[in-house]
């Protein structure tokens, strides 16, 4: 789905950039999918461990918060690994995508994590947790782990969440969502259903052009394309059947 919501793919905080790649991999690796709900459920318990053992203190206080984290190691070890590697996979397709859509910089991606360039990730993880246990129960919040990870998106070395303008933030997101569907089509063997959702604002004629040709190229399949006015409708999706709805009244033409 391209939406104009997508900017905050790119300018938003590192919660959608998170929720974007666990969506990816999650649709495509049933692996990934297990480890994630596992390791958000062991989350959620070490921090209701942690605000049980801020209130209520004592010699088991540590014992009552460390026995979720060889379960938050294992599964955080498998996102962290997943994710590194599709970043890495996809990054120099993200940077041609960008390019071809019209933008003249150098865009990169990548993954953000104090653990991704580890080998020994879990044994890494399980000590971090150990280590930040004490601030831990003092917040009441897990400072540590794949949860709080980024992916990292830059314009000629320059991070696009703070420098880039909305044209080019837009760019960026629509290279994202590029890869994203690249990614269930080759998982998954079939053409994703494609939702155009007024996806050319804040873009000029020309890089709206190219992205309808990119689309074009990996293949349309099934597109719905919605739009404010008639006129937002480029040439080459004139072939689409079209519907108008006024006031939540479809109407076929």
């Amino acid at each position: 789905m391209f939406s104009p919501r997508d900017l905050e793919l790119v300018g938003g905080a590192p919660t959608e950039r998170r929720r974007y790649i666990d969506l990816v991999l999650a649709l495509t690796d049933r692996r990934y999918l297990n480890a994630l709900q596992q390791y958000r459920a062991n989350l959620v318990r070490r921090n209701a461990a942690l605000r049980d053992a801020a209130r209520r203190g004592g010699r088991s206080a540590d014992e009552r918060v460390a026995v979720w984290e060889p379960a938050l190691a294992e599964h955080g070890t498998v996102l962290i690994e997943a994710r590194a590697k599709w970043v890495e996979d996809s990054a120099a397709e993200f940077t041609r995508l960008s390019e071809m859509i019209g933008e003249p910089g150098r865009s990169t991606m990548r993954y953000i994590s104090p653990f991704a360039e580890s080998e020994a990730r879990h044994d890494v993880l399980l000590a971090a947790f150990e280590q930040k246990r004490e601030l831990d129960i003092r917040r009441g919040l897990t400072h540590v782990g794949p949860h709080r990870d980024d992916l990292e998106l830059t314009l000629d070395g320059r991070e696009l969440r703070l420098f880039g303008s909305a044209g080019q933030q837009r760019t960026a997101a629509i290279a994202l969502r590029m890869l994203e569907a690249a990614t269930l089509r080759e998982q998954a063997g079939a053409e994703p259903i494609l939702l155009l959702d007024d996806p050319f604002a804040e873009l000029d004629t020309k890089r709206s052009a190219r992205i309808l040709e990119l689309l074009q190229q990996g293949g349309l399949g099934q597109t719905i394309l919605a739009v404010p006015r008639e006129s937002d409708i480029p040439v080459e999706l004139m072939k689409l059947d079209r519907l108008s709805i006024r006031n939540g009244v479809i109407d076929g033409q």
